[in-house]
């Protein structure tokens, strides 16, 4: 209900409460006098103002008192209707973007063959710093971590926390889920995950939601009990899109006495095939990061496939102002009881 012809008011809560207003009128009205014997109820200020008036009270005052008690009557039932109006525009947060992380753990991620602030580092290590510095860019965003071995395991939901993955995230250490890979469980475990997260507070989930899955590997599918193309289907019905990251150095071999060895886990080891695969079946774009720069470069990139949504309307938020005339009738009333109590003098 619009409250317009009151000033300063924009709309009632609970208006059918001003409906009270005659209320005190229709009683006095319909329903015997104090005075009379039997009598059930008594109508309030009128009869007392009356007959306190008959004992010699002073008309004026009497009068004058019996105003204050409708009007402090009139504010009371005002308050109760709760006035409200509406305040400055407010813009809600930013809404309706969720991503899953699933990042590799398996016995490879330990090569160390990255280099992170001019140093050798492990490839783990230096995921970690790249998908730390992403998560400070998807402030607004609800975002979960699955991490996989030879088992895939959701270390968190699907969270606005993101301060909480990053603590998940860095706590992770290789061969937490073994050492082998399963990418195909790692797909479909986050789409588990994603597809059975509860709505959302501002009521977005679901087909209104945009949803992709970050997945970060550094080998081929040699565990678990779902095939990569066959978790990427799932994906694709659920409306979810994976970005695939192809991660590792193509120079992964040494020479011992003038012999190449083969590190395990060499660039020759990724399936890059199978990720551009699963890439293009769910609308989503495969990558190949040989080095830590490449593969900030790649979050970043993600960073701009997955945009911010449109910002929602701006709502405005609704302030009491029952206080007010709540008041006003408490004093009107007080008054009104005190006023006739003096003598004229």
């Amino acid at each position: 209900m619009n409250g317009g012809v009151f000033p300063g008011v924009d709309t009632f809560a609970w208006p059918w409460l001003l409906l009270a207003l005659p209320l005190p009128w229709l009683l006095r009205a319909l329903l015997p006098s104090t005075g009379t014997p039997g009598a059930a109820l008594c109508v309030p200020w009128g009869s007392r103002l009356d007959a306190i008036a008959a004992r010699g009270g002073s008309a004026r005052r009497a009068a004058g008192a019996h105003w204050l008690a409708w009007l402090g009557w009139c504010l009371l039932c005002l308050a109760a209707a709760r006035p409200q109006v509406l305040g400055a525009p407010v813009q809600p947060p930013r809404s309706g973007r969720e991503l899953m992380l699933a990042v590799d753990l398996s016995g490879s991620m330990a090569d160390e063959d990255m280099e992170l602030g001019g140093r050798l580092v492990d490839r783990l290590m230096a995921a970690k710093a790249v998908i730390a510095e992403f998560l400070d860019r998807r402030a607004g965003d609800r975002v979960g971590l699955v991490v996989f071995g030879r088992r895939a395991y959701a270390l968190t939901p699907m969270t606005a926390d993101l301060d909480s993955v990053r603590r998940q995230l860095l706590d992770t250490v290789v061969g937490l889920a073994g050492r082998e890979t399963a990418i195909g469980d790692a797909i479909g475990l986050a789409v588990k995950r994603m597809t059975s997260t509860p709505e959302q507070p501002d009521g977005q989930s679901g087909a209104g939601t945009t949803r992709a899955l970050v997945l970060l590997t550094d080998g081929v599918n040699t565990a678990g009990l779902l095939d990569p193309v066959k978790a990427a289907a799932l994906a694709q019905a659920h409306g979810i899109r994976i970005h695939a990251i192809a991660f590792g150095s193509d120079s992964q071999a040494l020479s011992v006495f003038g012999l190449p060895i083969r590190l395990p886990g060499g660039g020759e080891d990724i399936d890059e095939a199978m990720l551009q695969r699963i890439a293009a079946m769910t609308g989503g774009k495969a990558f190949r990061a040989r080095d830590t720069a490449e593969l900030a470069g790649i979050y970043a990139e993600i960073d701009r496939l997955e945009p911010l949504p449109r910002k929602a309307r701006p709502l405005r938020p609704r302030l009491e102002r029952y206080p007010w005339p709540l008041g006003g009738a408490l004093v009107l009333l007080a008054l009104a009881l005190v006023l006739p109590t003096r003598r004229p003098s």
